[in-house]
């Protein structure tokens, strides 16, 4: 069964991460939504722009990511997620977006566990390789030396 995938976060970044889920994967274009919150948007006018959002979605369930818990976008999102035919997760990520869209076809509870192993698999510290480690060598010029 697909699901559908709404992103309700802080205005640009819910259409920012669809923008770039739809560059990776524009098949998926129709089954992710995007929904910007405005800095001044009140919960009422937020929770009817979810609603419009929310019926482009073609699908029979609904994954709804959001970007900070406890803020207006989960606020409006808490409102429209009944539990069974959606899920709510707060903390969304670039991760955590690609993953839900590659296993949407997946039941919700699986989609909703691959989405969260995502956006923590997606956390790593990056090791730094050469150039950055290596010591200067007496002829290299100085970072801060500014020549022209």
């Amino acid at each position: 069964m697909n699901t559908g995938i709404l992103i309700v976060a802080h205005s640009p970044l819910a259409s920012a991460l669809r923008e770039c889920v739809v560059h990776v994967f524009p098949d998926n274009a129709a089954a992710v939504v995007a929904y910007d919150v405005k800095a001044d948007e009140t919960l009422e006018d937020g929770l009817a722009g979810v609603r419009v959002a929310m019926a482009q979605l073609a699908e029979p369930q609904m994954l709804v990511l959001t970007d900070v818990f406890g803020a207006t976008p989960c606020n409006v999102a808490q409102r429209i997620v009944d539990g069974s035919r959606s899920r709510l997760v707060a903390g969304v990520s670039l991760p955590m977006l690609l993953r839900a869209v590659t296993y949407r076809r997946e039941p919700l509870d699986v989609l909703v566990a691959r989405a969260m192993a995502g956006g923590t698999q997606g956390v790593m510290q990056v090791a730094t390789t050469a150039p950055q480690n290596q010591a200067r060598k007496k002829n290299d010029q100085d970072p801060n030396d500014h020549q022209q």
